[in-house]
C-alpha cells in the first residue's frame, strides 16, 4: 500500500483544486459578514465562553445580526451555552443552517456533529507522533470547513470563540483574510496575565486588531488590575464583568445571562461592553431585537 510521501504529485486527487475552492467559498462567506471578531484569551478557565455566548446576545438584543462560531474543537461548549445543543443541522443547497437561538444568534459548533457526550475528537494516524503533527492542519481544514460550508447569510458581527493556546489566533488569521479585531479576556490573576500579555503580543504579530481587554469575574480574589494591564500594551479597557454565580447558571441552562437577569450588575457591564465593541465596529444598533 502507497503512502502520501510515495505518491508523486497530487496522485489525481485534485487537492490543491478543491482547497481553492473551499477557499473561494470562504471569501464569498465572509463577504457578507460586515465584521469577524475573534475572542481570545490564551489562559483557559476565565469563562472566556460564556463571555462570548452574552457578548453576542447582547448585540442580538440591540439589533445586530450575529453568529458564533466555536472554535474549540476537542472541548466545544457554545452549542450547550446558547441553548441549541441537540439540534440537528439542515444540509441545504446554499450550505449547513446553523441552528439560532431565541436571540435569533446563529450558532456553528463541533458539538453538533459528535455522536455524545462522552465521544472525543480525534485525529486518526499510525503513530501518536503522525497524529500530533496532523492535529494542527486538521484543526485548521475544520475551521475553514464551519467557515465556508456553514450558510452564515447576511452578518453584522461573527464572533470567534477560540480555545485556549496563544497560538490559535495565528491559526484563525491565516483563515481570514481580514479580522475585524480581537477581544481579549482576562481575570484578576497573575498567572492569567502572564499567559494574556502573550496573547496581546501574537495579536500585534498577526495584524488582528486589539478591540480592547475584558476583566472577567471581577471581584472574585484580589488580583493585578487589568486597567493597567491595557495602559502597559497600549490597548482599550473595555471594562470588567463582575464575578456572578448565576451567570454561570445561566450557561449551565443554555440561557442567556443578559436576557434572563437584565438589571444585574453583571449584565449591565456585559451590555456596555457589548456597546463599546458596537461602536468600535461601527455596527448598526436597534431597539428591536434581530430577526
Amino acid at each position: 500500500m502507497k503512502k502520501y510521501r510515495d505518491i508523486a504529485g497530487d496522485g489525481g486527487s485534485d487537492i490543491v483544486g478543491q482547497v481553492e475552492a473551499q477557499q473561494r467559498r470562504l471569501r464569498e462567506r465572509l463577504s457578507a459578514v460586515r465584521a469577524v471578531v475573534a475572542i481570545v484569551s490564551g489562559k483557559g478557565g476565565v469563562g472566556k465562553s460564556a463571555l462570548t455566548a452574552n457578548l453576542a446576545s447582547c448585540l442580538a438584543q440591540g439589533g445586530c445580526r450575529v453568529g458564533v462560531l466555536d472554535a474549540d474543537l476537542n472541548g466545544p461548549t457554545m452549542a450547550k451555552m446558547l441553548g441549541v445543543r441537540g439540534q440537528r443541522l439542515v444540509v441545504a443547497p446554499a450550505g449547513v443552517e446553523p441552528p439560532r437561538t431565541s436571540l435569533g444568534v446563529k450558532v456553528m459548533s463541533m458539538d453538533l456533529l459528535l455522536p455524545s457526550d462522552s465521544a472525543p475528537l480525534t485525529w486518526d494516524a499510525e503513530t501518536q507522533h503522525e497524529a500530533y503533527t496532523w492535529r494542527g492542519s486538521m484543526e485548521a481544514s475544520a475551521l475553514r470547513e464551519f467557515l465556508a460550508d456553514t450558510n452564515w447569510g447576511e452578518l453584522d458581527a461573527l464572533l470567534l470563540d477560540l480555545p485556549p493556546g496563544t497560538d490559535r489566533l495565528a491559526t484563525v488569521a491565516s483563515l481570514v483574510a481580514e479580522l475585524a479585531g480581537t477581544v481579549v479576556v482576562t481575570i484578576p490573576s497573575d498567572v492569567a496575565h502572564l499567559v494574556v500579555r502573550k496573547s496581546i503580543t501574537v495579536a500585534g504579530q498577526v495584524k488582528a486588531p486589539i478591540l480592547g481587554l475584558v476583566e472577567n469575574m471581577a471581584g472574585l480574589f484580589p488580583g493585578p488590575d487589568a486597567a493597567g494591564l491595557a495602559r502597559e500594551a497600549s490597548i482599550p479597557f473595555l471594562g470588567r464583568v463582575p464575578f456572578d454565580p448565576a451567570l454561570a447558571a445561566a450557561a449551565d441552562r443554555g440561557e442567556p445571562f443578559v436576557a434572563v437577569a437584565p438589571e444585574s450588575a453583571a449584565a449591565r457591564a456585559l451590555a456596555e461592553i457589548a456597546q463599546a465593541l458596537r461602536s468600535a465596529l461601527s455596527l448598526p444598533a436597534s431597539a428591536a431585537p434581530a430577526p
